[in-house]
């Protein structure tokens, strides 16, 4: 799982380095926030999770860096909105 973020093919197909960070950060936020995996492997860890659905090119960062999930409406991919305070 880290030697795939070590690998420039995954680092291009996002647009760099801070631009991988910043969806791996936002997806595991919305899993984190009981979103469900967008694709099926044997593992329960979340960071190998969203590596393997931006390998399959199943999210990406718009022009205004929010999550968006392929295949489905801007509405879908939006940010989560949840209370934090507590």
């Amino acid at each position: 799982m880290i030697d795939d973020l070590r690998e420039e093919e995954i680092v291009n197909k996002v647009g760099g380095r801070f631009k991988l960070s910043t969806l791996i950060q936002k997806r595991l936020v919305a899993l984190n926030a009981g979103g469900r995996p967008l694709v099926d492997i044997d593992s329960s860890d979340k960071m190998q999770i969203v590596i393997e659905e931006i390998k399959q090119d199943k999210i990406f960062l718009d022009t205004s860096m929010n999550l968006r999930i392929t295949g489905e409406s801007p509405e879908a991919g939006a940010p989560i909105d949840f209370d934090a305070s507590f």
